[in-house]
């Protein structure tokens, strides 16, 4: 978890968002936000695992989950669909044409 600690904080560094999924990744931003407070902004939360301290954890970061599918496949499944999610939120909020922009009424 330290190393994993240490990715997220040079991440952050760097202005770098980093997506937590499961419980290490969470577990591992817990330790880094303790070290360094601000690298909270720089950190997105997907989706809870099924382990209970889960929640946990992410009321103590004050994030909130992009999504809650029930999953608990591992394998960075959530993160991947977090990442996803994040770039197309970015999308739609710099591309997409207002009414006016679009002359819609």
């Amino acid at each position: 978890m330290g190393e994993l600690a240490g990715c997220i904080l040079a991440a952050a560094s760097h202005r770098i968002p980093v997506v937590i999924d499961g419980f290490i990744s969470t577990a591992s931003a817990l330790i880094a936000t303790k070290l360094t407070p601000l690298v909270k902004d720089y950190l997105i939360a997907s989706h809870r695992s099924k382990e209970k301290r889960h929640q946990i954890a992410f009321e103590y970061l004050g994030k909130v989950l992009l999504f809650d599918l029930n999953m608990r496949l591992g394998e960075g499944t959530g993160a991947a669909l977090g990442i996803t999610l994040a770039y197309l939120s970015i999308k739609i909020l710099t591309e997409m044409a207002t009414f006016e922009e679009a002359k819609a009424s």
